[in-house]
Formats: structure tokens, C-alpha cells, sequence
């Protein structure tokens, strides 16, 4: 479990929530939040067209936990896995003939200061 340090030596997890306020505290909250964030991707499916033209969709969506759990949900809601990694999601997505599968990662988010 990650922590930030105490402002002034409050009265632990169920202290006065008024008193967290100082710049510094704010800015280590917001940095611990975006380093343990959960990391989240599309798995998207591509398939030749025909005339050397490809199409593909967007067959999935999913989200990486530190610990390496990976969570994913069709993109049509109708499936729901929980998987050791994200690249067995496109292995799930990419077993049909003529498609093949990959991972699009969103963007982090940037560090802000604190609001």
C-alpha cells in the first residue's frame, strides 16, 4: 500500500477530511492516484476487406491492474472475462479465421498540480 506523507500528524484514515488541505499533500495524493492508477486499453480486431483494403472494430475493452489482473468487457456488453494479461485478451479476440487481434493503449494521464 502506497501513502503520502502526514501534514501534521493527524488522527489516521477517519480524521477531520477538512483538515487535508496544504499544496504539498494535494500534489503527493494526485501523484500517488496517477502512478497506481489502473491502466486501461481497447482490444480492437482487424480483417482484410478485399481489395487490399482492411476494416476492424473495436471488440473489447479492458483494464490492467498492477498486480497484472486484467479485466475485460466485449465492447457489445454481452462478455465479461477476468484474465491473467492483457495479450490473452488478444488471444480470446484473435482466434477467429481471418482476424487478427491487438491492443491500443489510452494515454496516461498527465500530472497535474493539485486544483
Amino acid at each position: 500500500m502506497n501513502t503520502v506523507s502526514p501534514q501534521n500528524g493527524g488522527s489516521g484514515p477517519r480524521g477531520n477530511p477538512g483538515a487535508a488541505g496544504s499544496g504539498r499533500f494535494e500534489e503527493e495524493l494526485r501523484a500517488m492516484v496517477v502512478d497506481l492508477a489502473p491502466r486501461q486499453f481497447a482490444v480492437v480486431q482487424m480483417w482484410d476487406a478485399g481489395h487490399g483494403e482492411l476494416d476492424g472494430c473495436v471488440a473489447a475493452w479492458g483494464t490492467v491492474y498492477e498486480d497484472g489482473r486484467t479485466q475485460v468487457s466485449g465492447a457489445d456488453g454481452a462478455s465479461q472475462f477476468v484474465l491473467g494479461s492483457p495479450e490473452r485478451a488478444v488471444w480470446w479476440f484473435g482466434r477467429e479465421v481471418g482476424v487478427t487481434a491487438r491492443l491500443v493503449w489510452l494515454a496516461a494521464p498527465e500530472r497535474t498540480a493539485a486544483a
